[in-house]
């Protein structure tokens, strides 16, 4: 009985073989016909690294909004003067010579003292005429589009050329800041020991500097330079200063990768130091470096915007967005005059905000971890 059931099962176990035997489909490689004449690697699109961090910077819509943004600022300010009927062709605005009656309101505040002792105060308004030998805080309109200021000059023309000293300010420090972090961060990193804690007390001690009372102590000390080396005197202050953060970043990249097994094999080839920091380390650093500098930008615009603000930046009549927002410390030219003001914060406002989105999707695009 027992082997009767055996045999039954041999027998089903053999049909079921058969049957999935005759179920099998063929994989076949396709054939010329099927690849139309290609090979069949045309069909396969290898990224490479870079490919890859542009495709998924693309995919970001703020990203996208802050590089349009900061093309459109960067022609508005380089390439927009040239378009201008009131721009010298040496970096100022020209004046208008057209006569012109100002009419100002001027406030005049007087303290009567009572009979009793106690003091009131009281305000009155002047109004003032004054006949210009040239146009000065003249209307807007398409003769100047957006009026002109004190001395006669064409605020929009003085708005294209403010962004242009502004955003040079920027990528100047941004730069020199680059570069004196990569080699000092890159020195401490490297080499670790006494070099690593001479390096890193620096930054401690910059750390600890206060930027803005240091900026107003050096203002009143080159108060006297009225010159255009008082704005290299302040990229290099902001240079100094600023430093620390990118040294910082650097040495702590190169911590972690100077033991990875490409280093022991660039030092097992008898590779000079140079060669081994700037050609095998510094490439694995560069990402991070970007988004640095990208979100720094806005940074040192903004500084420079409130250095300006305070009389302390550019020189005195040097067309700044700083320069112009500090219209803004007069109440008269606050509540009366906003196209004198109004444009340069509207432009400094877009500038950050569009270089902190170029930062943040190529932040984004550098990181291996983030597949949407």
């Amino acid at each position: 009985m027992e082997e009767k059931k055996i045999s039954e099962m041999e027998e089903e176990v053999v049909a079921t073989a058969q049957t999935l035997e005759g179920a099998e489909t063929e994989v076949s490689q396709p054939t010329e016909e099927d690849l139309h004449g290609e090979n069949l690697t045309d069909r396969v699109k290898v990224l490479s690294p870079m490919a890859t961090v542009m495709k998924r910077f693309f995919r970001s819509k703020l990203s996208i909004v802050g590089l349009v943004v900061i093309i459109a600022l960067f022609l508005f300010s380089f390439v927009g003067p040239w378009f201008s009927q009131w721009y010298d062709g040496g970096g100022r605005s020209l004046v208008d010579q057209t006569p012109r009656v100002s009419v100002d309101e001027v406030a005049i505040t007087y303290i009567v003292e009572n009979a009793d002792g106690t003091k009131e105060k009281f305000t009155t308004y002047e109004i003032v005429m004054t006949e210009n030998s040239h146009f000065v805080k003249g209307d807007i309109s398409w003769k100047h589009l957006l009026g002109t200021n004190e001395r006669g000059e064409d605020i929009f023309t003085n708005l294209m050329l403010g962004g242009r000293v502004s955003l040079t300010i920027g990528f100047v420090v941004v730069i020199l800041q680059t570069l004196l972090g990569v080699l000092l961060g890159g020195l401490a990193g490297y080499f670790g020991g006494w070099v690593d804690q001479l390096i890193m007390r620096i930054c401690d001690i910059l750390y600890c500097i206060p930027t803005l009372p240091i900026m107003l102590i050096l203002s009143a000390i080159f108060n006297e330079v009225n010159t255009v080396w008082k704005l290299y005197y302040m990229m290099g202050i902001l240079c100094l200063i600023g430093w620390a953060g990118t040294a910082r970043l650097v040495r702590g990249q190169i911590l972690s990768l100077r033991e990875q097994d490409f280093m022991l094999a660039a030092k097992a080839s008898g590779l000079s130091t140079f060669s081994k920091i700037f050609k095998h380390l510094m490439p694995n650093v560069m990402p991070q470096l970007i988004v640095t500098m990208t979100l720094g930008l806005g940074q040192i615009i903004l500084t420079e915007a409130t250095l300006g603000f305070l009389g302390i930046g550019a020189p005195l009549g040097t067309p700044t967005w700083g320069a112009m927002i500090e219209y803004a410390n007069d109440t008269a030219y606050l509540e009366g005059y906003p196209n004198f003001w109004l444009p340069a914060g509207v432009c400094i406002t877009a500038a950050i905000l569009a270089f902190n989105f170029v930062g943040d999707g190529l932040r984004d695009a550098f990181d291996p971890k983030m597949k949407r």
